[in-house]
């Protein structure tokens, strides 16, 4: 899949977040090494419907999402100095260090510089790390987790897509012909994070080794936009 039209990069000196950008005015300590806490894991509706979440605001008699939430101490894994160990390809992510960028933690703040600085990079980068011969960038996500943000943190454990909801979303974004070219071969979603304001202190990124999730164990979740319905798992 590839990147939709964009500009090319306005010329902007490449840096590190952490370095040239001053919002973060604090210094937290950081905690290293293993630590154990609660994830939130999928409990199921208590009239076994079919699960589902709201991505906007739901119908007045509908609540935002029909399912539950249930806790479970777990051990979570420090990934600083093991970064190589793991690949995309064997687990399911990889961890990439020292990607500079031509972004400042501002253009962020502004849709139209996402598209035009920072989405050529990332097409860049997944082409360069995935051997791709297309990328497509159909959207992005700036989480926030100041109070009444738009896009919160979101603290479940869960999968973003499955292999039904990449199918559709390769329908949805591309022409019926091209959809159906794509279709015949491989096509993948990756999520690209970064942090934008370096160190990370609270609400840090978890993920699992895919090895560890067999298929048969997740439940597809109905992820409801206005105009469609799309499909997470938990």
């Amino acid at each position: 899949m590839t990147t939709t039209t964009t500009a090319p990069p306005t010329t902007l000196t490449p840096h590190s977040f952490s370095k040239d950008d001053k919002t973060n005015t604090e210094n937290p300590t950081i905690p290293t090494g293993p630590v154990t806490a609660p994830l939130n894991f999928y409990s199921p509706p208590s009239d076994d419907s079919t699960p589902y979440n709201y991505v906007s605001t739901p119908a007045p008699t509908l609540p935002q999402r029909n399912f539950g939430d249930l806790a479970h101490a777990t051990e979570i894994r420090d990934l600083r100095g093991l970064e190589s160990g793991f690949t995309a390809s064997v687990h399911g992510f990889a961890a990439l260090q020292d990607v500079s960028s031509r972004a400042t933690r501002r253009t962020f703040d502004d849709e139209a510089a996402i598209r035009e600085v920072y989405y050529p990079e990332v097409e860049e980068l997944l082409l360069e790390k995935t051997g791709a011969k297309r990328v497509l960038l159909f959207d992005h996500t700036i989480r926030l987790a100041t109070p009444g943000a738009d896009r919160a943190p979101v603290i479940r454990v869960h999968v973003d897509q499955t292999a039904k909801s990449a199918e559709q979303r390769v329908r949805f974004h591309l022409p019926a012909a091209k959809a159906e070219e794509m279709l015949k071969g491989r096509v993948r979603i990756i999520n690209v994070w970064r942090p934008l304001n370096p160190p990370i202190a609270a609400y840090p990124l978890a993920v699992a080794d895919s090895r560890s999730v067999p298929p048969e164990a997740m439940v597809g979740i109905e992820h409801r936009y206005p105009d469609r319905t799309g499909e997470t798992a938990a």
